[in-house]
């Protein structure tokens, strides 16, 4: 993947640079837009002087017949023009989504505290507001190209008015910029209230069943409600920003083209104008508002899009989730090995996996099991001793050696909309009978095949964990790494599964189970006991079961 830009306004130079062919051809047709709609006065003007006031029918005639064709060439350059701009609006917004999308999904993923919903607000509304602006500096290329023929024209009717349009309209510019910078720094604040808002509405509709299940619907609603304020009045405040530019630029040009208006009229009484050339001046100094206001829209669109840029700079520059190397695991190696690994609460840690070994881990402490899952999900490198996957280091295999060889299947269970088979095989890659022993071992075969919904929601918790069971023992890896798979499931399906669980990994495979079930531990060749990060005891479940500590860890 190509190094992300590293500032907003590097991200916004990238933007239109990639999409410089498209707006090459947007500006050329629009200028051509542009420039005939600085021509509608002048037209005007000279249908008056040589057809209106000397009532020459052929003249009426020919000029009508001009202005026809004059208005197709416009209409025309306009229509594909914005074609072709909008094609690069497009496009840019996709390229962008898909940029952050590509490294959420990534194998090594993306260390940030953001709220899945953030995320995508970055994903869409972040990437629309950041390609928007090749549209809007489209138009203001566009514009000042129609200011510079609107001055050239006046110019060459009355050189007295064109001196006032080149001396006001870098005036009205100039002012407009004076409001940038903190209308940037409110779009900025107004897009990352917004986006919590939006993490947070997406994380309470995710968790809503827990939710009502402890009775926590009003915290979470005053929460929700104090964010949305704190994004109603970023919003109000940015907005009120946006207005005064806007209002501004709309003042000055008014005030501007009601100047022009009276010196021309002041000329035209003194004889130095004709009725014409008045109609055309006032008309084109009444054209020069709208480049103005591009230009204007121009200092709005660029503070959101920066403040939107920085948002997504901030996510791409993220550090990797996963830290992993550049080797290949030793041809016939297997089995997961902790040696004297001390990271986090975990001290002199110890646990070895042999391919065939079903070893499980007692860990008193949940800070202690969260320690352990962070470093074999190699999210983390242990500040002593070493994490070996097939001999090698973890945090030194390649990322597709390490998806190869390790499946760690976590405690929280995501599902995806679509069927049962779907979800456990999502490839379609394992046969009909494996699938059959894998949904055995999982108690999992009595699961009514019908749709399931994202995040499972119509399923309950000991279905949901179920298929998550079945879904990591259908992938099948050399090693596996189960989180409390069963903690949701009643005393009888545990036990069946425990029963059940051999069958479908004790061909070759390693196994490491952190549980404290002791229907588990029991099928379990070793079982480690942890306590305050350190290893107390290790030896057969039977045997464990006799010290009075152990015992209390897991028959409670």
């Amino acid at each position: 993947m190509p190094v992300p830009p590293a500032t907003p306004g590097g991200l916004v130079r990238r933007t239109i640079t990639r999409q410089r062919r498209r707006l090459t051809g947007a500006v050329g047709l629009l200028m051509v837009w542009q420039v005939c709609e600085a021509a509608v006065p002048v037209l005007i003007g000279v249908v008056i002087d040589r057809a209106v006031a000397t009532s020459d029918a052929e003249q009426m005639v020919l000029w009508g017949l001009v202005l026809g064709v004059h208005f197709a060439v416009l209409s025309t350059a306009y229509r594909l023009g914005s074609r072709v701009g909008f094609r690069a609006l497009q496009e840019e917004s996709h390229a962008l989504r898909t940029e952050v999308s590509a490294l959420v999904l990534s194998p090594r993923g993306a260390r940030t505290d953001r709220l899945p919903g953030d995320v995508l607000s970055i994903a869409t509304g972040d990437a629309d507001a950041v390609a928007t602006v090749l549209r809007h500096l489209t138009f203001t290329v566009v514009g000042l190209v129609g200011l510079v023929v609107s001055a050239v024209v006046l110019a060459t009717i009355d050189l007295l008015v064109a001196t006032v349009v080149f001396v006001g309209v870098p005036l009205v510019l100039l002012t407009t910029q004076v409001l940038a910078p903190r209308l940037a720094h409110r779009a900025h604040v107004r897009q990352e209230a917004v986006g919590r808002a939006n993490g947070l509405a997406t994380d309470l509709v995710r968790g809503l069943r827990p939710l009502k299940g402890i009775g926590a619907e009003r915290v979470a609603h005053r929460r929700y409600r104090t964010q949305s304020r704190d994004a109603m009045g970023a919003s109000i405040s940015a907005a009120r920003w946006e207005g005064l530019l806007y209002g501004v630029t709309d003042g000055l040009g008014i005030a501007f083209l009601a100047a022009v208006a009276l010196l021309a009229g002041q000329r035209a009484l003194s004889g130095d104008m004709s009725i014409g050339e008045l109609v055309a001046v006032v008309g084109l100094a009444q054209f020069v508002a709208e480049p103005m206001g591009m230009v204007a829209y121009l200092v709005a669109a660029i503070a959101r899009s920066r403040a939107s840029a920085r948002r997504i700079v901030e996510l791409l520059g993220a550090a990797p989730l996963v830290h992993v190397g550049d080797q290949w695991a030793a041809p016939g190696a297997g089995g997961l090995a902790l040696d004297d690994v001390t990271h986090g609460t975990l001290s002199e840690v110890s646990v070895d996996v042999a391919p065939g070994e079903l070893v499980a881990v007692v860990a008193e402490e949940p800070a202690d099991a969260a320690a352990l899952m962070d470093l074999l999900r190699a999210e983390s490198a242990p500040t002593a001793g070493a994490v070996r996957l097939a001999g090698v280091p973890l945090t030194q295999l390649r990322i597709e050696e390490i998806r190869r060889l390790l499946a760690v299947a976590e405690h929280h269970v995501d599902l995806f909309e679509g069927s049962l088979r779907s979800n456990v095989d999502p490839g379609e890659a394992v046969p009909d009978e494996r699938l059959a022993a894998v949904l055995a071992a999982s108690a999992a075969e009595d699961l009514p095949d019908e749709p399931v919904t994202v995040n499972g929601t119509t399923l309950s918790g000991g279905q949901r964990q179920r298929l998550g069971l079945a879904r990591a023992l259908a992938a099948d890896p050399p090693v596996l790494v189960l989180h409390d798979p069963t903690t949701a499931v009643d005393a009888v399906t545990e036990e069946r599964i425990a029963a059940r669980l051999d069958g479908v990994r004790r061909t070759d495979g390693a196994t490491l189970l952190l549980t404290s079930s002791p229907a588990l531990l029991a099928r379990a060749d070793r079982v480690v006991h942890l306590v305050a990060g350190r290893v107390v005891a290790v030896g057969s479940h039977a045997e464990l079961v006799r010290d009075e500590a152990y015992r209390t860890a897991v028959l409670r």
